[in-house]
């Protein structure tokens, strides 16, 4: 079958001819009739099986085939929404391309850049919109959309809005689009929720589903390295020593991660960049040029990009880290092996993680084999099956310190000196009075207690026998001075320990020799 058949018009088959597409996709033969014969959908499909397509064409065609028959209006007639910005960007691209010989105008609206050039081409009239929801719902807020004369509604990655908490957001948008529309509804997979959500957007939907839920291409091969923590961005390194790796995207888990890892590879001559939420719209579109272009060989993102990075022949994906989601997993890989291409998918699994894997084999259905040829490869040798969770992290409390000695607040009552509350009581009144000046506190040690008279002259009473030469002296500063001494002291101990070891910042970024039987190998 090729797009000839599916009674597409020619104005769009000339532009899918200047792309270079021919055969469409299964998706794209089942979805595009029931879309143009007016019906509702619900489409499930992996990434990179061209569902953009599948809502593109049909979408341009009827708006297209209505403006030639004169019922027209200088309103928004499709939104398409879409969670991320990358994302969206690309869905815009796809209606460039597609409808290029068509007189339909299309905008894209996101948040993390300033809105005037958004709200100019909203003033000026636009057919299609596709939107992320906080920008869209900020736009309806400030009067610059309206969503009334909408009849054609795409809800794409519908399971990533629900990771991202953008639900309410949607069903939001949802109270402001006319009843009467056609409702196409696309998820890579279709937990619970999503089916419920739906369930309320959908009026007797024709299905779609050109794989299993939540399965990966056949056409990415997998595979996963055992390596601790420690020797991740090491055997990174050695992997991307391979020159047939022209292109990688490396996934982390946080942004953090993402940025230590970017600046490792650079360190170690590696051209890399990454890319996630906390950097700024141009710097994100800037990282995407250049790894498009093979300006850049390495692209370390979070999951915020797994969708919308829509690269040609990108061969190899890393997961640096595996995702605690398993659906994630999918995603990820989804950016390789897509349009029938083929692509290596390559995840790191430290002990720690070994449950994340067990989940994601249970999701997809399959073992991912595990990587003999492993220079670093883990001491720990249990199978997957015994994976347990990891036990999550204790929380500190403020700057991390630890509790007091004596125990916590609670147990102290109070927090107080030596077990005493501290503060006023209920009835307002010190739980200790101030005692008068010159008198002793009731607390303080029996040692430090005088028997002198309120005023008497300090200068002219005789020194107590038992008062040691010196003048007055501070009990806090002889205990800073003891400690002093202990600290001195302690330090002389491990001084012969820590005097061969490098205070050089960089004395991480020097590799070592070290192996198990014998091997040696390069860490970093």
């Amino acid at each position: 079958m090729n797009f000839n058949e599916l009674a597409i018009i020619s104005p769009i088959l000339e532009a899918l001819a200047e792309e270079g597409y021919t055969i469409p996709t299964p998706i794209q033969a089942q979805a595009i009739p029931l879309v143009n014969a007016g019906r509702d959908l619900l489409g499930c499909a992996q990434t990179g099986t061209g569902k953009t397509a599948a809502f593109s064409i049909p979408t341009l065609q009827r708006l297209y085939t209505k403006k030639q028959s004169g019922q027209w209006s200088n309103k928004i007639k499709a939104l398409i929404l879409t969670p991320t910005r990358e994302l969206a960007i690309q869905i815009d691209e796809s209606l460039a391309a597609y409808g290029r010989h068509l007189d339909l105008r299309h905008a894209v609206i996101f948040g993390g850049v300033g809105q005037k050039s958004q709200t100019d081409a909203l003033r000026n009239g636009i057919d299609i919109l596709t939107a992320t929801p906080g920008r869209l719902l900020d736009l309806m807020n400030q009067g610059f959309v309206n969503l009334k004369h909408v009849e054609f509604f795409v809800l794409d990655e519908a399971d990533r809005m629900l990771d991202m908490g953008f639900i309410h957001d949607v069903r939001k948008v949802l109270a402001q689009l006319p009843k009467e529309r056609q409702s196409l509804f696309f998820s890579a997979t279709m937990p619970e929720e999503i089916v419920k959500l739906a369930g309320t957007i959908l009026t007797n939907p024709a299905k779609v589903e050109v794989t299993p839920a939540s399965s990966t291409a056949d056409t990415v091969a997998q595979k996963v390295y055992m390596v601790e923590k420690d020797d991740k961005r090491s055997l990174l390194l050695h992997l991307l020593e391979d020159k047939a790796i022209e292109s990688a995207l490396v996934f982390s888990r946080t942004k953090h991660g993402a940025d230590k890892v970017a600046e490792f590879l650079n360190k170690h001559g590696v051209k890399t960049e990454a890319i996630h939420g906390n950097k700024a719209q141009n710097a994100r579109q800037r990282a995407l040029s250049n790894f498009k272009e093979h300006t850049t060989r390495v692209l370390v993102a979070t999951d915020i990009a797994a969708r919308g990075i829509d690269i040609d022949s990108l061969s190899h994906v890393f997961n640096y880290e595996l995702p605690n989601i398993p659906e994630s997993y999918v995603h990820r890989i989804g950016r390789t092996g897509r349009a029938g291409a083929s692509g290596i998918a390559i995840s790191f699994c430290e002990t720690d993680e070994r449950a994340y894997l067990k989940d994601i084999q249970k999701l997809i259905g399959k073992v991912v084999p595990v990587e003999l040829n492993n220079p670093y490869k883990s001491d720990n040798l249990d199978p997957i099956e015994w994976a347990k969770p990891p036990k999550p992290e204790p929380k500190q409390g403020r700057g991390g310190r630890s509790p007091r000695e004596g125990g916590s607040r609670e147990n102290n009552n109070g927090g107080g000196r030596n077990g005493q509350p501290q503060g006023r009581s209920n009835d307002g009144r010190r739980d200790n009075p101030r005692p008068a000046q010159g008198q002793p506190r009731a607390d303080a040690p029996r040692s430090e207690q005088s028997d002198q008279p309120a005023n008497s002259n300090r200068t002219n009473s005789p020194r107590p026998d038992n008062r040691p030469a010196g003048g007055n002296r501070n009990p806090r500063r002889d205990n800073r001075n003891t400690q002093s001494a202990a600290g001195s002291a302690e330090d002389a101990r491990w001084k012969p320990w820590t005097a061969s070891l490098s205070t050089s910042p960089d004395r991480f970024d020097k590799p070592r020799e070290s192996g198990n039987n014998g091997d040696k190998k390069k860490r970093y």
